[in-house]
């Protein structure tokens, strides 16, 4: 009989900021058209629109990300916003914090 053994300081694996993804449901100009940019920029440009655009928004990416174990194909507001969370260099804060 073999023992089992759990490894319980697994990862997830690193967040690939520079895949493509796209950036839908939200308004560029006079268009309601989706962006296809990197992960990174479309999540940095997520946080710099308003509380319903952010609400309106679906991130679609090339290949899942996997978050706390569980794998994602796609996030909307608040998915999003945890995803900003694991942004590379500090600046998750949405701009609103920044005021002071």
């Amino acid at each position: 009989m073999t023992e089992a053994t759990w490894d319980r300081n697994t990862t997830s694996p690193a967040i690939d900021w520079r895949m493509s993804v796209a950036l839908e449901n939200v308004p560029r100009g006079e268009e309601d058209v989706a962006e296809v940019t990197s992960l990174e920029g479309a999540v940095r440009a997520w946080l710099s629109l308003d509380a319903a655009h952010q609400d309106a928004a679906v991130l679609t990416m090339e290949h899942p990300v996997i978050i706390d174990g569980a794998s994602h194909t796609s996030f909307n507001g608040d998915g999003i916003r945890q995803l900003a969370e694991h942004l590379p260099g500090g600046d998750e804060a949405a701009p609103e914090d920044d005021a002071g």
